[in-house]
Parts: structure tokens; C-alpha cells; sequence
């Protein structure tokens, strides 16, 4: 068992006031680094003393790392944008609702002033066991306690498990994802833009990481296309409360609908595997057909194929199969059953 305290461990903190100098920092210190965007994810850790860095960076004063501009009739947010003036953006509310929507869905008012976007989609797992200091696949052990006959796993992944079930907590990652957004990363060797879709990874790649990050790597933006502004969006989330909790699963969906057909249409979905599930199986399914129930209820079958329940979190399967079900038909149509 781990022993939890409430007192950090001492680091050295740097608070750069500008990108480079950040990246400068970062490249010096690597492994030993810790880069804090709010906080939020960050003193978890270290009041727990599970984390142990040498270094922090905080980023807090890198003015430039912070705002919305639009661009090419998208948007460019940078990293250290708070959750709530993404949630406030009138362009945000008004051309990427769904942003909007999955960004106010994220825990409470008070810590959406101060977590960002950025943090948000780069928080670690949320498994109790790892965060507890267990030493599991994720901490460099050779167990994954979550997965054991007597484990405790309501929270945990039913598709595409590989050693580690922990699942991907974030409400903004499956809405940027749906957007098709891109991620702006930069090292001291230069800046690389990915995919969100890519952004996250899963166990079979590196189990220490939820991200492409790396150490020196700095998520400085986050990029969105004109591609889906004005796009008939739907973003549901399931929770224990309606505040602050972490979701069980949400959903989040982009459509062009054309003569009551869905013309084009992305949908994801996130705490039901390592990373967020971009549905491309229930795309190519219902793409050309009518936006009704039938339609909905065709795609919900589609998306849980696969779908492997641990000893608690069984429920997880009619969950996910009626949220992608509403997500695609309107919940008007879509009845839970």
C-alpha cells in the first residue's frame, strides 16, 4: 500500500517568462522536469509525494502561451488558455460549440478558472491504484492491480486494453478530436504539429505516457480548422455528479447533415480505452444515411464491437452504445434502453 502524505517534496522551481526560455529549462532538465500548465494534475501529485521532480517549471507567466485568435477562419488557443475563457469565447461558442460544451462539462467553476486547455488534455491517468502509488505496469512494475480478480475497476477501460486499463480523463481531448484539431509542440529543436487524434496514445505504445510528449517537449497551442465551424455538434457527458467528477464517458460528434443525410461526420469517444476512440467504423457506417434513430441505433451496435468489460465496469458497454447512438440520431430521437 502506499503511504500518502500531504507535505511536498522539495524542487527547484523556475518560472520562465517567456516560450524559449521554457524550452531552454525543459531541454537542461529533461527526465528531472516537471512542466505545471494550472496546477491542478501537477499538486496531486506532489502533495502525495508519488511524483518526485527535481524541477518544476511553471509556466503561469509565459503571457504568449495564452489566449484565443482566430485564424483562417479557425482558431489558434494557446496551451495555457484557461478552461474558462475557451468555455466564454464568443467565436468558441459561436462557430465550435462543441468545445465550448465538453470545456464547461470539465470539473467545477473554480478550477476551470484556473486548469487549462493544454492541462486538460495532457493530465495523466486517473486509475486510483497507479495515482496511489502502486507500483503497476504505468509506475514500472509488472502488474496491472486494476485488472486482478478482487480489483476495484468500475472507472476502467473496456476497449483496447493492453496491460493497462487506466482510461484518458479529459472532456476536451474527444471534442478537439472531433474538430479535427491539431497540436503545436516545441522543443529546442524546432516545433512539429500533430493531429489531436494522434496527440494521444495508448499502452501498446509507451505505457508510461498518455501523450506524444516527451521530456523537453513543450504543447504550446492548440489549432482548429474552419473545417467544422458552423457543424451540428452533440457532446454528452456521464458522470458520478454533475460537478466536478471525472466522466465515465463522454461523447462527442461533428456532422454536415444535407437533405436529412449525414454528408460528413466525426465522432469520438473518451473513458473507454487508454486514449480518446475516434469511431471510424461507425463514420464509414453512417455516412450517406438519414439522421434518424434507426441510423443511431446501427452505430451504437457498430461502436461497442469488441468491447471486453472488466469484473465492475460492465455497464460501460449499453452506456457507450446509447451515448454514440444519441450522439449520431439527436436525443430527441435516441431512447435509452
Amino acid at each position: 500500500m502506499a503511504i500518502v502524505r500531504d507535505i511536498m517534496p522539495a524542487f527547484e522551481l523556475f518560472q520562465p517568462a517567456t516560450v524559449d526560455d521554457a524550452l531552454r529549462l525543459a531541454d537542461k532538465y529533461g527526465k528531472d522536469a516537471w512542466v505545471m500548465a494550472g496546477g491542478l494534475d501537477t499538486f496531486d501529485w506532489l502533495k502525495d509525494r508519488i511524483k518526485r521532480p527535481k524541477v518544476v517549471i511553471d509556466l503561469s507567466q509565459v503571457a504568449e502561451l495564452r489566449g484565443v485568435r482566430e485564424v483562417s477562419g479557425g482558431l489558434e488557443i494557446g496551451a495555457m488558455t484557461t478552461l474558462t475563457e475557451v468555455v466564454r469565447h464568443p467565436v468558441v461558442r459561436e462557430k465550435f460549440s462543441i468545445l465550448s460544451t465538453g470545456a464547461e462539462a470539465a470539473a467545477s467553476p473554480q478550477i476551470r478558472n484556473q486548469g487549462t486547455i493544454g492541462g486538460n488534455v495532457s493530465q495523466d491517468a486517473r486509475c486510483w491504484y497507479y495515482r496511489g502509488g502502486w507500483k503497476c505496469y504505468r509506475a514500472g512494475g509488472n502488474i496491472c492491480f486494476a485488472d486482478t480478480p478482487t480489483a476495484i475497476n468500475r472507472e476502467h477501460a473496456i476497449l483496447n486494453a493492453d496491460r493497462c486499463v487506466a482510461v484518458n480523463p479529459s472532456d476536451s481531448a474527444p471534442a478537439l478530436i472531433a474538430l479535427e484539431a491539431q497540436m503545436v509542440i516545441r522543443n529546442t529543436h524546432g516545433e512539429r504539429v500533430v493531429n489531436a487524434e494522434d496527440y494521444f496514445i495508448g499502452p501498446s505504445i509507451d505505457i508510461t505516457r498518455m501523450t506524444v510528449l516527451k521530456p523537453g517537449d513543450l504543447l504550446t497551442a492548440i489549432r482548429i480548422p474552419a473545417t467544422w465551424a458552423g457543424a451540428q455538434f452533440y457532446f454528452e457527458k456521464v458522470r458520478d455528479r454533475q460537478v466536478w467528477d471525472f466522466p465515465l464517458m463522454n461523447v462527442a460528434s461533428a456532422m454536415v447533415v444535407t437533405g436529412g443525410n449525414i454528408e460528413r461526420i466525426r465522432i469520438v469517444v473518451n473513458a473507454a480505452a487508454a486514449h480518446p476512440l475516434r469511431l471510424t467504423a461507425v463514420e464509414d457506417a453512417v455516412r450517406g444515411k438519414p439522421r434518424n434513430a434507426a441510423t443511431g441505433e446501427m452505430g451504437g451496435k457498430i461502436a461497442i464491437a469488441g468491447a471486453e468489460p472488466l469484473r465492475y465496469n460492465g455497464y460501460k458497454i449499453p452506456l457507450m452504445r446509447n451515448l454514440v447512438k444519441r450522439a449520431i440520431s439527436g436525443v430527441e430521437e435516441a431512447q435509452w434502453t
